[in-house]
């Protein structure tokens, strides 16, 4: 078993962080009037997941 150095390395990370690229790339079809709004709070809550 090899040695985590670092938690790039972590499959929960990398995948959480699909997960925030994923969202950016949906939410940024939605319409322009909810950038402040939806969309925001949406991204928000992708990000604080890794």
């Amino acid at each position: 078993m090899e040695k985590i150095r670092s938690f790039h390395e972590l499959r929960t990370w990398n995948e959480a962080q699909s997960l925030v690229e994923e969202v950016y790339n949906i939410t940024s079809s939605f319409p322009k009037e909810e950038i402040y709004g939806l969309t925001s709070q949406i991204r928000r809550a992708a990000v604080s997941v890794p």
